[in-house]
């Protein structure tokens, strides 16, 4: 149980481990009343809860639990938006995140049932201009690849081409792919990434003949009930009853984060829903891809044998040892990744579950088939320790498993990941020849650096300072600090984005800049800015030279 999903948020990195109710105006077609007992040693859930928000500092936190088909809790805690009375309730929208992933993988499956595709299909059967960087890989590429991080990306690899917001469409980021480097071997390895999944999005639009927002309504969410749940940010109403996320800005003051849409890779991640509907998503997910419509009538979504193939380990994961040793009982046996879930084991019991991480909010789903039992863990804060730690705590109630004060051992490991962030700054300061001057004149490093997959990045002189502008991405602007000879910091404008960077300028023999990379300073920045992938070289010759001596 190791690795995030997302986007996921930087802490749920080095946190996990080797692992009152308010009516709808629109009541779904599943009503499943809370009408099993919660075990005995749950009475004090709502005090463990609480806890864990004060704890981990989270604003608000929904819960839902689903035992053998019906719905034993779902609970809001804490507040919708700081400084406002309103209070999260069962029915409070957050963003889910990279839990969409899931819905994209159902949707497909309906697909393959109704013999409109297969997960078998090359990419291109369907999306004839999809490419690669590699044309092997662009000719092998299947759909079920799409769907299970083995692509031969690097971790994160292309998420700055939607990632905090670029004005990309779906099929453009898409495109993009041919230049975006391969750095590990096709099926060869495990490299969680974003960007395939809005490649399935289309494939599903390409077969179904509708674009995905009205597929997932109509053939998922309606049918299920999951009226709440809202396609992206920007299908947001006024009235909704939503929660506001909060990240911490340098990673220490808690301030709110933007909405932020995913309208152009919506299928990794875009979707926003609360605990209600995702207890109807659970109980399908757990009666084997069957659910009770309006009339009563037993009805399927996808058949079993594609949830199978879903709930199938097709690339390992390495296990890592915990980070610290009170984590260690949550340390699984097995762990892998399937059609749009993670799958490993807990206790000896399987499960099957997934991440989500948003600017503010992050997320986890787990289910144990055998046990018939679903968690479902939403949060307004960036940080995993909270749903990593109630959701423990749910399933060891009904496994019967040993009491664990899993908010110590996720504060724990907190604490230890600030602390090696905090080293390794020290060391960067260290090794900082502080005195050292740039070799040029601050305006020679002004210009236009263009990278093929991600487009231009922008330096401009402002006033006695330079300023950074990755002009995809509008909320990529930032003041550049001189660090150490030809290297920079670019401080964001944007403080809640955490993702400050090192900016070295290259230059060749006559003293020009030949080119430009970015890495992220802090081990805590989140994978998805995956700056050190850029290889950013001046536009037009003689670029990076404006302005003179």
């Amino acid at each position: 149980m190791t690795l995030p999903s997302r986007p996921i948020r930087p802490l749920l990195l080095a946190l996990f481990l080797a692992l009152p109710a308010a009516a709808s105006a629109h009541p779904p077609v599943l009503e499943a009343p809370a009408s099993q007992a919660a075990p005995p040693s749950l009475a004090d859930f709502d005090a463990f809860v609480e806890q864990a928000r004060r704890e981990f500092d989270v604003p608000g936190i929904a819960v839902a639990i689903v035992k053998d088909g019906e719905i034993v809790l779902e609970r809001g805690y804490g507040v919708r938006e700081l400084g406002e009375p309103e209070r999260v309730d069962e029915r409070t929208l957050f963003a889910i995140a990279s839990n969409t992933k899931a819905f994209t993988a159902a949707s497909l499956s309906i697909l393959a049932d109704e013999g409109r595709l297969d997960l078998d299909d090359r990419v291109v059967e369907h999306l004839p201009w999809f490419q690669m960087s590699d044309p092997y890989v662009t000719r092998e590429m299947r759909i079920r690849d799409l769907l299970a991080h083995r692509s031969g990306l690097g971790l994160g690899a292309g998420d700055l081409l939607y990632w905090p917001g670029t004005d990309y469409s779906t099929e453009e980021v898409a495109r993009r792919l041919r230049d975006v480097p391969l750095t590990g071997s096709f099926r060869g390895q495990y490299a969680y990434d974003n960007i395939l999944y809005g490649v399935a999005q289309l494939v599903i639009e390409k077969a179904s003949g509708q674009d995905f927002d009205t597929f997932l309504r109509t053939r998922i969410l309606d049918p299920l009930g999951m009226r709440d749940t809202r396609y992206n940010s920007d299908a947001l109403r006024v009235d909704d009853n939503v929660a506001t996320g909060y990240a911490k800005a340098d990673f220490r003051t808690t301030v709110p984060a933007p909405r932020v849409s995913w309208h152009n890779v919506s299928g990794a991640g875009g979707l926003y829903s609360n605990v209600h509907d995702m207890a109807q998503w659970m109980r399908m997910q757990l009666a084997g891809g069957t659910y009770t419509d309006a009339a009563g009538k037993t009805q399927r979504l996808f058949s079993e044998k594609r949830q199978n193939a879903m709930w199938s380990v097709i690339t390992p994961m390495p296990i890592g040892s915990p980070s610290v040793p009170e984590l260690l009982p949550a340390k699984p046996n097995f762990l892998g990744y399937g059609e749009g879930w993670q799958l490993s084991d807990y206790r000896g019991h399987k499960l099957v579950w997934h991440t989500g991480g948003w600017p503010g909010m992050v997320s986890r789903v787990t289910l144990v088939p055998e046990h018939g039992l679903g968690v479902v863990v939403l949060t307004s804060a960036e940080l995993s320790a909270p749903f990593h730690a109630i959701t423990l705590r749910v399933l060891d109630t009904y496994l019967g498993a040993p009491r664990t004060d899993w908010i110590s051992a996720y504060a724990a490991a907190l604490a230890k990941a600030r602390d090696k962030a905090d080293t390794d700054w020290q060391q960067h300061v260290a090794a900082r020849d502080a005195r050292s001057k740039p070799s040029l004149p601050l305006p020679r490093y002004a210009g236009t650096y263009r990278d093929p997959w991600y487009g231009d990045v922008e330096v401009v002189r402002d006033g006695g300072t330079l300023r950074l502008r990755m002009k995809p991405s509008k909320d990529l602007v930032g003041t550049l600090e001189h660090w150490q000879h030809d290297t920079f910091i670019v401080r964001w404008d944007e403080r809640w984005l955490n993702a400050d960077a090192f900016v070295n300028f290259a230059l060749d023999h006559d003293g020009r800049v030949r080119e430009v990379r970015m890495e992220a300073i802090s081990p805590l920045t989140d994978f998805s800015f995956d700056f050190h992938d850029l290889r950013l070289v001046p536009v037009e010759p003689g670029a990076g030279m404006q302005g003179g001596a």
